[in-house]
């Protein structure tokens, strides 16, 4: 009973920091969403909003990105400061 309670302890806790990690992880904030959205539609739209598919996406066309784009990025510290010297 004792490795039972522990094996349900321990999974809840690995739960847990699998929400908190995708969430934090993945999300991007209003203001990023905002001022990024024509770029998603012109340069990603075939992939899901917050997926790691995006963010490549984002990534591999980052000297296609809206100066405000780029901008929204830099401040939710999604991607370097030196982004902004394209």
């Amino acid at each position: 009973m004792k490795k039972l309670g522990t094996t349900l302890a321990v999974s809840a806790v690995v739960a847990a920091a699998t929400v908190v990690a995708c969430t934090t992880a993945e999300a991007f904030s209003k203001k990023v969403r905002d001022a990024c959205s024509a770029d998603f539609a012109s340069l990603c739209s075939q992939y899901k909003p917050d997926s790691a598919q995006l963010r490549r996406c984002f990534q591999s066309n980052r000297k296609q990105l809206t100066s405000d784009c780029v901008s929204a990025l830099v401040d939710a510290g999604e991607v370097p400061a030196r982004y902004l010297k394209r």
